[in-house]
């Protein structure tokens, strides 16, 4: 909206947001450079403060909004924007599933070279209380709550819209005795402290699977902080203890100690039943994965004869569905507790055409390859990092006619969307999914169909 010279630090200008950018800030131009406006929605006039200029774009924060957004909405969290959780509890949610549509779309035009449309985003019915996982950072003064935006910095957050009561309670809990018994919290720069998370799941009967995340193999106390979780979590089904000793910003260390009850928790999933241990991948929103899982097996166009492989396969939750429809399923996974789940899981339901293999997605898709295995169909639902390019390689190999990309990353989608390409497969069809409601999130099925040898 203002034409000037130079931009600079600590200016006020007016500007008018045009869109958003990746991370939900607005996007506005002055003299045709880009500034990001963190907090800012589409549409609205806002006198701003410039915080940083590079050489391409500039960061500013809101000194006052003139012209507000119909979409704006006051937020109904405490702890919003200092809590990094949430990124749109100050936007109406149509709103929120717009920006994230039009984000997957894109970022597969503009990072995959792809033209596909994202054919819809599949909104969540409930916005609240709609994670079945949460992981509480814990500072050295003993704050139990969720990292300040871009920091390690903990905002002791008593309360969270997003997660089960449960989790609240276990952390409430965790809180007291830290404080009775005087146990410090992990001090991530010295390296000292004993408590660094805690780690929650939650079923849909409401049942507990509780995980104290420690730097050490042993706690001052132990029977006090079970009977304090359990009292808090009366249907929790089982208290572990995670040793990670490592200066690292990884949650999980490789050691388990069950203090109390079942070191897995079982949860039902599309008619299934799965079990699930602490450190396997399983979606975080139940609701909003079966309308993902759904989409996946639709775009896989499964008749009851193929062979299907599913890479980064957790705690065999597609594999399952697959194997479902597929005459022979087939799925791969790096961790030994989600391939020992997946197993049982399994064989708790009946399933005989699924089989799991243990070890890296890159090793096991090239022994595929090189022992001629020929799938009809490739899944993958690879880490926020994407495929490795020897992974898309080796499914490259194999040649199935179809791969279904489930991702929660839409710029490594794309990217691996483009070197898909190159091996003669194009985005026939791509669907997101609001897995993660109020957080600058959004999962995505892709299909691609290999259009060349």
């Amino acid at each position: 909206m203002e034409t000037i010279q130079e931009l600079k630090k600590n200016q006020i200008h007016t500007v008018r947001i045009e869109g958003y950018a990746d991370g939900g800030a607005g996007v506005a131009r002055i003299d045709g450079r880009v500034v990001f406006v963190q907090g800012a929605l589409r549409g609205e006039t806002c006198r701003v403060l410039i915080l940083k200029v590079n050489k391409r774009v500039a960061y500013a924060k809101i000194v006052e909004v003139l012209s507000p957004s119909a979409h704006r909405m006051t937020s109904d969290c405490p702890y919003f924007p200092r809590c990094g959780g949430c990124t749109y509890r100050h936007m109406e949610y149509a709103e929120e599933k717009q920006l994230k549509r039009q984000r997957v779309e894109d970022d597969l035009r503009r990072l995959g070279g792809s033209d596909v449309a994202v054919e819809a985003i599949l909104g969540a019915d409930a916005i609240q209380r709609c994670r079945n996982k949460s992981i509480w950072p814990v500072s050295p003064n003993g704050a139990v709550g969720f990292y300040r935006a871009r920091t390690h910095e903990v905002v002791n957050a008593e309360r969270c819209l997003l997660v089960h009561p449960a989790a609240e309670a276990a952390a409430d809990a965790l809180r007291a005795w830290m404080a009775r018994w005087d146990v410090r919290g992990y001090d991530e720069t010295t390296g000292e402290g004993l408590i660094r998370h805690l780690f929650t799941r939650n079923n849909t009967k409401g049942q507990s699977l509780l995980c104290v995340v420690a730097n050490a193999t042993s706690l001052p106390h132990e029977r006090e902080l079970v009977e304090a979780l359990r009292g808090a979590c009366p249907d929790t089904v089982g208290i572990l203890l995670n040793t990670n000793m490592k200066k690292t910003n990884v949650v999980l260390g490789d050691s388990y100690r069950t203090l109390w009850g079942s070191n897995r928790i079982a949860d039902t999933l599309c008619g299934f039943t799965f079990l699930i241990s602490v450190p396997s991948f399983y979606q975080v929103n139940h609701a909003q994965c079966e309308k993902l899982y759904a989409k996946a097996v639709e775009f896989a166009g499964l008749t009851g004869e193929e062979t299907a492989l599913d890479l980064y396969c957790g705690a065999g939750t597609i594999t399952l569905l697959l194997a479902r429809y597929a005459k022979r399923a087939i799925g791969a996974e790096i961790v030994p507790e989600a391939i020992a789940d997946a197993r049982d899981s399994a064989e708790r339901n009946g399933v005989k055409n699924a089989e799991f293999f243990l070890g890296d997605a890159s090793a096991v898709a090239a022994k595929f390859a090189a022992e001629g295995l020929r799938p009809d169909v490739v899944t993958v639902d690879p880490p926020r990092k994407g495929l490795a390019e020897d992974v898309i390689r080796a499914i490259g190999d194999m040649a199935p006619p179809r791969v279904v990309y489930v991702s929660c990353d839409p710029a490594t989608l794309s990217r691996d969307v483009r070197r898909f390409a190159e091996l003669g497969y194009a985005a026939a069809r791509a669907c997101a999914v609001d897995m993660f409601p109020r957080a600058d999130h959004v999962e995505t099925v892709v299909l691609l169909s290999r259009t060349k040898d």
